[in-house]
């Protein structure tokens, strides 16, 4: 396959012959070819290779491409302009020991994050990379197969690690495996190294030191048999017929019967004094059901109803690595009163094994197992293996060993739970239909009817509420009413704290040299607020617009065009423009002009962006360009408005007398010389430019004449290459060293920590807002997609009502955490203000709170807990992992708090209304 250079360069790839050194952009061609050919035939046992982040951007940056961006998928235009060659790759600091390792097969470290400390790379790249650069250690990893329902393909960063222990002189060995190797892949392993026969080999499961499973040699895989990292694994060698100690006793074997059920919920047999009785638990069946409890400290012969225990739902989880976050929300989950009751009972007949949608009542029963376990064990700590093996094949999301969001867990949970719990076997269509004028109430039912009709669960019954949408159409008023359900409310935390932000703005149309102007606007608001101040700082006329982009090594890396994109995103030592653009019909083009040395070829200056109506050909485009360099001029002065004391944010202030008005604020070219003048009196011909035609990335680029027809539309790229003539004649100073967002190493004033209440985050979350570009409504109307006004109200309410505050921001460039604190009630939570229905039989609108998701410390490497009140008690107590003690009900308001949990109070005919959003009476 040969690989063209825009300089005229041929690199042939299929014999690999590659003249060393290539040039920057020569090897980002290639590694960007070799990966889009490794995605095109992805399967299991791939190899792809583990690389320092460190190491390899740097090397991004040497070919020409830019951290936060896709790394080939960034449709700005690539600058030329490289930073240094990166030396030997080096893996050092991702591995154990660092420099000082020399194993051969060295380990990562286990605190890691892909694309923070890492990246993987195919192994074709791997190969390429170190042709040019050498170095190591080489870490390759296999591709492997994750999911029941919808395949995934993942590389397998972390294998299982297990320690194998003989039982006849207690020594250990560390065995890494790929945790979908058979157990006969594991036997073969244990006995090589051990050097003893197959048939005189026994492997159990020694989790925790305990024996629990024999494991025999099948094709079942080591994660289907629940093995955990790092967890110990027990050999028994049989001599003449006896399995022989430490001390060399012979010990009868216990025989090992096979399966008796195809369908297992632990994946494994229930134990009696540490030794199998069988490859399978008695089975229950009732209505087709079958099962197996394994992997159980105390197993259940089947699901008829059982009673709490003693110091039911005391018992705490165990950390199988990184499990905090799942170990929360079970905790939560499982003492929430109304799930309690109804998994300890018997559910067997609502199990569906029908729905597509569902995970053949897997789900259900593996939470329903573990819930009862939770409840009858007392406080002996419970190993959740079985649940998280379920869960590794049905969400492979949350597989591995890394940490993940509880609040990511508990939405699939508890939408996996419906599934496999839902009543209803074959599901009726319903076409979904606008309001159209009908009252409110007679919609919602009907909605609501239609949504019961199709989805029956306990789920449905106990965490299901319903909100009303009303969307507006901007252009034609068009209004839609429908009432959709809801499991959970996720809430924005509104903030007061601000930040200040320098924007530099360029007039589109050349009527002024750029100005730079500070403005304030919320810490943690989005770019809609930021336009909104710097319109108001410019004093942007009706008829304009104003078009943000972000600036990076002198080309826009990417235009901020969504209004809710977070401002949180934006780093400090970024630059941020804002171009001022008229605003035009449909047709208009989006010319966007960069600069580049006409000799070295690198980009610099900042680049300029108007707009143009019935584009045509290369003679628009230079003209336009010029338009857009006339404040530049040299040998030009510019003769603001008359001021009267300076100027502030970049415009001279008026004098007393003058119009005070925006108008009067523009610069204004002034006198020109003789020179200027003969210069303005040529031919468009006679001070033509020098300039090109960009395809969408950047990649090629074509000389412009007068003539070249140009396709209108869109965004048109252009290079603009200056040479001596430009230089003299524009002064480009006024395009360098643009200020940043904020001035670095100012000291900034420390606030107060924040504390806001839990209505002032339900009012941000129903306040009317548009909706993004990214999210338009197809209006029926207009018969376009628009960008509509989205209105929420709550319409009907659970029994359990789940708050998830938002607590966590994602952007290309960081990840960020709010420590506010939010100040929620504990009881009397009364939300009847914000109910719009008028139907007394949903009962109270009165709450109290349960339960508490926490996450402490920042992202990737907090921690999770869990605050719950056991209700027959009346007390709360901390979950934390495995450890469960007491807390005081005044210590349970903290700024960790995450995921709420409330249950609906029954109406009161004699109570006061507490911690109300508003005054209400009793019930």
């Amino acid at each position: 396959m040969t690989i063209p250079d825009s300089s005229g360069y041929n690199y042939m790839m299929e014999n690999g012959s590659i003249d060393l050194p290539c040039k920057p952009e020569e090897e980002r061609r290639i590694v960007q070819d070799l990966t889009a050919k490794a995605e095109t035939s992805l399967r299991e046992g791939n190899l792809y290779y583990v690389i320092s982040k460190r190491w390899f951007s740097v090397w991004e940056r040497y070919t020409l491409q830019v951290d936060g961006a896709s790394l080939f998928e960034s449709e700005s235009l690539i600058s030329t302009d490289s930073g240094a060659r990166p030396g030997p790759i080096d893996n050092s600091d991702i591995i154990a020991n660092g420099k000082d390792n020399k194993d051969d097969d060295p380990q990562l470290l286990r605190t890691l994050e892909e694309g923070r400390d890492y990246a993987l790379v195919p192994q074709e790249v791997w190969e390429k990379l170190l042709e040019w650069y050498k170095g190591g250690p080489p870490l390759p990893r296999k591709m492997i197969s994750q999911g029941e329902q919808h395949k995934q393909f993942s590389v397998e960063v972390f294998p299982l690690c297990l320690c194998l222990i003989d039982s006849r002189d207690k020594s250990e060995v560390i065995i890494r495996s790929s945790k979908k190797d058979s157990l006969h892949d594991l036997y073969e392993r244990v006995c090589q190294l051990k050097g003893i026969v197959q048939e005189k080999a026994h492997i159990w499961d020694f989790f925790n030191k305990r024996k629990h499973t024999v494991l025999i040699p099948s094709n079942q895989t080591l994660e289907e048999s629940n093995l955990q990292m790092d967890q110990d694994i027990l050999l028994e060698v049989l001599v003449d017929g006896f399995d022989m100690d430490s001390t060399g006793n012979g010990l009868a074997l216990v025989p090992v019967e096979p399966p008796t059920s195809s369908v297992t919920i632990a994946g494994g047999p229930s134990l009696s004094n540490g030794y199998s009785t069988g490859y399978g638990s008695k089975i229950y069946q009732r209505s087709n059901l079958s099962s197996t409890f394994g992997d159980m400290e105390d197993g259940y012969d089947s699901l008829r109803p059982i009673q709490r225990g003693e110091k039911g739902g005391m018992a705490g989880l165990q950390n199988l690595g990184n499990t905090c976050f799942m170990n929360s929300s079970i905790q939560c989950l499982v003492h929430t009163p109304p799930l309690a009751e109804y998994f300890l009972e018997d559910y067997s007949e609502e199990i569906n094994r029908q729905n597509p949608l569902g995970m053949n009542g897997e789900l259900a029963l593996a939470f329903g197992e573990l819930l009862r376990k939770l409840w009858s064990s007392g406080s002996t700590p419970v190993a959740p293996r079985a649940f998280k093996g379920k869960l590794a094949r049905f969400a492979p999301q949350f597989s591995g060993y890394n940490q993940h969001d509880s609040q990511e867990l508990l939405a699939f949970l508890l939408d996996g739970l419906h599934e496999d719990l839902n009543r209803v076997k074959q599901k009726p269509y319903f076409e979904t239909k606008d309001s159209d004028g009908q009252p409110d109430d007679e919609v919602a039912e009907e909605f609501w009817r239609y949504h019961k009709a199709r989805n029956d669960s306990v789920i449905v019954d106990v965490c299901q509420g319903q909100y009303k949408s009303t969307l507006v159409c901007p252009v034609c008023c068009k209004i839609s009413i429908t009432f959709d359900p809801f499991m959970y409310l996720s809430l924005p935390l509104p903030s007061v704290a601000t930040r200040t932000m320098t924007v530099t703005m360029f007039y589109g149309n050349g009527s002024g040299l750029p100005i730079p102007f500070t403005v304030t606007v919320l810490k943690q608001g989005c770019c809609k607020d930021l336009i909104q101040a710097v319109s108001a700082a410019c004093c942007l006329q009706s008829d304009e617009y104003l078009l943000l982009a972000e600036v990076y090594e002198n080309r826009i890396y990417k235009y901020l065009e969504n209004p809710s994109e977070a401002l949180i995103s934006i780093k400090d030592d970024e630059h941020i423009v804002a171009y001022r653009l008229p605003k035009r019909g449909a047709e208009v083009t989006r010319l966007e002009i960069c600069h580049r040395h006409d000799e070295s070829r690198k980009l610099f200056l900042t680049p300029l962006v108007t707009s143009l109506e019935d584009l045509q050909c290369g003679a628009d485009i230079e003209l336009a360009v010029n338009r857009m360099l006339s404040p530049l001029r040299r040998k030009a002065f510019f003769s603001p408005a008359p001021v009267h004391s300076g100027q502030e944010n970049g415009y001279a202030l008026d004098a007393p007398g003058e119009r005070n008005d925006c108008s009067s604020t523009v610069l204004r070219p002034g006198i020109q010389s003789a020179g200027d003048r003969e210069l303005e009196g040529k031919s468009i011909s006679e001070l033509s430019l020098r300039l090109f035609l960009a395809n969408d990335r950047g990649l090629s680029f074509r000389p412009i004449v007068k003539e070249s027809p140009i396709k209108p539309g869109g965004l048109v790229k252009v290079i603009l290459e200056w040479t001596d003539k430009e230089h003299e004649l524009y002064d480009a100073s006024f395009l360098r060293d643009l200020p940043e967002v904020h001035k670095t190493g100012v000291a900034a004033k420390k606030t107060k920590q924040e504390a806001i209440s839990l209505f002032s985050c339900l009012d941000a979350f129903l306040k009317e807002e548009p909706l993004g570009p990214d999210d338009m409504w197809y209006c029926p109307r207009c018969k376009e997609h628009r960008q509509a006004t989205k209105k929420l109200d709550l319409w009907r309410l659970p029994d359990v009502l789940v708050f998830h505050l938002k607590r966590f921001s994602y952007s290309r460039w960081l990840k960020n955490k709010l420590d506010t604190f939010v100040n929620f009630p504990i009881y009397n939570l009364d939300l009847s203000k914000y109910v719009k229905s008028n139907d007394a039989s949903e009962g109270s609108h009165v709450y109290e709170l349960y339960a508490i998701s926490n996450h402490y410390g920042g992202l990737g490497g907090g921690h999770y807990s869990a605050y719950c009140k056991l209700i027959d008690d009346n007390r709360w107590y901390h979950f934390d992992d495995a450890h469960v003690s007491p807390v005081s009900e005044s210590e349970i308001k903290t700024s960790a708090a995450y995921v709420l949990f409330y249950r609906r109070v029954k109406c009161q005919t004699n109570g006061t209304v507490g911690e109300t959003s508003q005054s209400h009476g009793a019930c």
